[in-house]
């Protein structure tokens, strides 16, 4: 029977989420008879429920599989079948932030992204993962092989061709029309350190601080190095220094997806002392990509609740528009637009929604005169390496689509999101009639400033 709430509970809650920290080195967590016994008892709840079955593919796997049974009833569906669900969900954290009405301080106690996190850190450490999900994981490994410039060229070229792409399907499991980013010889940092820096005052605002350290992230580094470069123009264009910081590793959410636990914990211990020093030394710290700014924010708190610096790290990273929105506050920011942008298709990622700070890059695009935006918030399906994977890359589409279908209907001129993944799994399902523009390209348009 689907669970009845305890007496005096009230259905649903008002009250904000909470989150609970993640006990992932108690050794309950991966003790596979109370692993089931909290799936079966959450996935009870949600068969009860069933307002998240449009969210993405993990709810309708998990109805179809209670409705498959005799009984309707989740104890009657096989627990091999749980995997399903589990391998589904890819921790955007929509149920838990937007939709589940049971969560904590609610007494059910539902925390379905964090639940499916333990059972795949439980399939890790059994030694279940793929070869291929070890790979894509590897983002830095990867960006560092595919980043020299014969092999750029090479992999380049790979990816762009239907055998390359046969070849990549039977190898790796790399679903052949799924969006692949390409490949810069010259990484963000390389050109970065080589660019004369503006001497610039630092002017504080309540909240910041009027100088950043970027954390320019593997995607920014490797394959689109133009975004952390659009994204040093405006700071410093609004008279903000920006900063790298000495080194940085992969900021762990590809490896959190996987459930691999300890190569995250290893990533931290590499990245929070260094930007740790940087906000001692009077840094913000900024990074263009909404998973990595989530990572550092929510999730390494959540998973080492008693590290000081992971707490002083996480007080400081701003997702750049929430930056400018704030220096904007101050009367910071500069408003002296030079180009209208007309019509914008902005898609709002997940992992800049369940961060809870609004829609700053909507509030900083609206104040460009000649410019409306069409605000989309709903899943792109892209989510890390959920569409890539040939199992996954079609249900990725189905859950794209109907953002695609708002832009294509939106009559935008342009079509943006802050994550550059997102953007171009929309232009793929669009058949790749109209690249994506970042917001932070639009802003550096706006205002103005040329690429040189």
């Amino acid at each position: 029977m689907s669970q009845s709430p305890p007496p005096g509970a009230r259905e649903g809650s008002l009250e904000a989420p909470t989150r609970h920290p993640i006990e992932w080195k108690n050794p309950d967590y991966h003790d596979e008879a109370l692993l089931f016994k909290e799936l079966e008892r959450v996935f009870d709840i949600c068969h009860g429920c069933r307002r998240c079955f449009s969210l993405c593919q993990s709810f309708p796997t998990l109805f179809d599989a209670v409705d498959a049974t005799a009984s309707g009833e989740v104890a009657a569906v096989a627990k091999t079948a749980y995997w399903g669900v589990v391998d589904n969900c890819y921790l955007c954290d929509l149920c838990y932030m937007t939709k589940c009405p049971y969560v904590p301080p609610h007494a059910w106690n539902v925390d379905f992204p964090h639940l499916m996190l333990r059972a795949k850190s439980f399939k890790h450490a059994k030694g279940q993962t793929r070869l291929r999900d070890k790979i894509l994981s590897a983002t830095d490994r990867v960006g560092s092989l595919a980043g020299i410039p014969v092999i750029a060229e090479i992999v380049n070229a790979v990816n762009d061709s239907a055998l390359g792409r046969s070849l990549l399907a039977k190898t790796l499991g790399v679903h052949p029309d799924a969006p692949l980013p390409r490949f810069e010889s010259q990484s963000f940092r390389a050109r970065e350190g080589r660019r004369a820096k503006p001497a610039l005052e630092a002017f504080a605002t309540e909240g910041t601080r009027g100088r950043v350290a970027l954390f320019a992230t593997c995607y920014g580094n490797r394959n689109e190095p133009a975004i952390d470069a659009d994204l040093v123009r405006v700071f410093e264009h609004n008279g903000i220094a920006v900063t790298l910081a000495e080194r940085e590793k992969c900021c762990g959410m590809p490896k959190l997806e996987l459930g691999d636990l300890e190569a995250v914990e290893a990533m931290k211990d590499l990245n929070v002392p260094v930007l740790a020093a940087l906000v001692d030394a009077g840094f913000d710290l900024v990074a263009a990509i909404p998973s990595c700014v989530l990572m550092f924010k929510q999730e390494l708190p959540l998973l080492f609740p008693k590290d000081p610096l992971v707490a002083k790290v996480a007080e400081h990273m701003f997702d750049p528009f929430e930056n400018l929105m704030l220096r904007h506050k101050g009367g910071r920011l500069r408003t002296d637009f030079k180009v209208a942008l007309g019509k914008i298709a902005y898609h709002v990622p997940c992992h800049l929604r369940v961060q809870n700070i609004g829609l700053k890059t909507r509030d900083v695009l609206k104040l460009v005169p000649g410019t409306t935006l069409e605000v989309i918030e709903r899943c792109s399906g892209h989510n890390g390496s959920y569409a890539v994977k040939q199992e996954f890359h079609e249900a990725s589409v189905r859950i794209g689509r109907p953002v695609a279908t708002r832009v294509a209907g939106s009559g935008a001129v342009q079509h943006s999101s802050d994550c550059p993944m997102a953007g171009h799994q929309i232009s793929g399902i669009l058949d790749n009639r109209r690249p994506p523009v970042h917001p932070l390209t639009l802003l550096r348009q706006a205002y103005g400033i040329t690429v040189t």
